[in-house]
């Protein structure tokens, strides 16, 4: 049994000898992945100092001197990819915005896809002094700016304005009212508008929580001041839209003028016409023609209630409420009648004497008595030829 069992044992052995070669070689294929270091490969802490260069745009000049009609070249580097940018040549460090900016010999330049660009800029000088910089400044897309030092050959250097605390503020937009006239307005109540103005802080410093000055004048006389404040603020350089109330006295009407005062200054003025209050005119109307009206028919109850009444009249020597004999009043309004009159009642003549012959008859009047001498009536005319 030992004999024939050896083999048997022999290949067994030979079967699982393998096992454990392979089993071996499965746990060092495992780390394979392990090798691979996936953390290395991402360059994270790499792309923190390119977003900063790409927040921090910046400009370098070939000179830092040149004269009028020369040329400088201007290279950039950190701004967006396709960015369209101006490049100015600016006096007073550009404390008064492009107004202090030689804006007619500017160039445009369009950054690449790295962000950076390279322009050749003649060299001009600005309407203000000097110190002078160069200007560049996005055109579309998020606002960036940036400046370096540049000295114009020739031109005047003078010291910069003193800093004003509560910013520069100009007009940028026309000015206008907004609002309607409600109905009280048409009988007399104060007109009320908005006036709308876009200001821009051509200063350095912010302005913060401005207050302006709205006034109203009509015809020749001074325009009356008020002071309107606003909250908020207009940061160096850029621009906001400002609403302020006005009002007008009540029942003013005509033609005013708005005007609007920053620091002193008169920045705009807006005419504003306001229609006449027809309704306080109708009033007026009505109470001229209702309040005699009215006097009229308490004065004629007054004379109704102290006249005496129609019965009683006061003669001398006797004292009120005797009444006297009076012809009625419809009696008398008839004789006031104009009209043909009806003929008066005749009354009867007294009886002659009893000699008297020519005594009319009791049935006769004496105009349509009979008379003898009365003649008979003839007969007419008879015409010629009638027989």
């Amino acid at each position: 049994m030992s004999g024939r069992m050896s083999p048997f044992i022999v290949l067994l052995c030979l079967v699982l000898l393998p096992v454990p070669a392979a089993a071996s070689a499965a746990p060092q294929a495992v780390p394979a992945p392990q090798t691979a270091p996936a953390p290395q490969t991402a360059p994270a802490p790499q792309a923190a100092p390119a977003s900063q260069t790409a927040a921090a745009p910046r400009i370098q000049l070939s000179a830092q001197e040149a004269g009028k009609g020369g040329t400088l070249t201007v290279t950039g580097s950190g701004w967006r990819p396709g960015t369209l940018l101006t490049l100015l040549i600016c006096g007073q460090n550009m404390i008064g915005g492009t107004n202090a900016c030689a804006n007619g010999d500017g160039r445009a330049v369009t950054t690449g896809p790295d962000g950076s660009f390279r322009k050749d800029l003649p060299v001009a000088e600005p309407p203000k002094p000097c110190p002078c910089v160069v200007h560049a400044a996005t055109v579309t897309g998020a606002p960036a700016t940036a400046d370096a030092p540049f000295t114009v050959a020739g031109h005047p250097v003078a010291p910069l304005p003193r800093a004003e605390p509560g910013g520069r503020l100009s007009v940028l937009a026309p000015p206008r009212l907004e609002g309607s006239s409600g109905l009280l307005t048409w009988f007399g109540a104060p007109a009320r508008r908005r006036l709308v103005v876009t200001v821009g802080n051509v200063g350095a410093t912010p302005a913060k929580d401005p207050v302006f000055e709205v006034g109203t004048s009509h015809g020749v006389f001074a325009p009356q001041w008020e002071e309107r404040p606003w909250q908020g603020t207009v940061p160096a350089g850029r621009k906001q839209r400002i609403e302020l109330p006005v009002e007008l006295p009540a029942g003013a009407h005509g033609d005013y003028l708005v005007s609007l005062k920053y620091g002193g200054k008169v920045l705009a003025e807006q005419p504003w016409g306001v229609g006449r209050p027809w309704g306080v005119t109708l009033f007026w109307i009505l109470l001229c023609v209702v309040v005699p009206a009215a006097v009229f028919r308490i004065g004629m109850a007054v004379v109704d209630r102290v006249r005496p009444r129609p019965g009683a009249t006061r003669t001398k020597g006797r004292p009120w409420g005797k009444a006297v004999p009076r012809a009625p009043r419809r009696a008398a309004a008839a004789g006031r009648h104009r009209g043909p009159r009806a003929p008066a009642p005749r009354t009867a003549e007294p009886a002659p004497a009893d000699g008297d012959a020519a005594a009319p008859l009791p049935w006769f009047t004496p105009d349509t008595a009979p008379s003898a001498t009365t003649a008979p009536p003839t007969d007419p005319p008879t015409s010629k030829g009638s027989p």
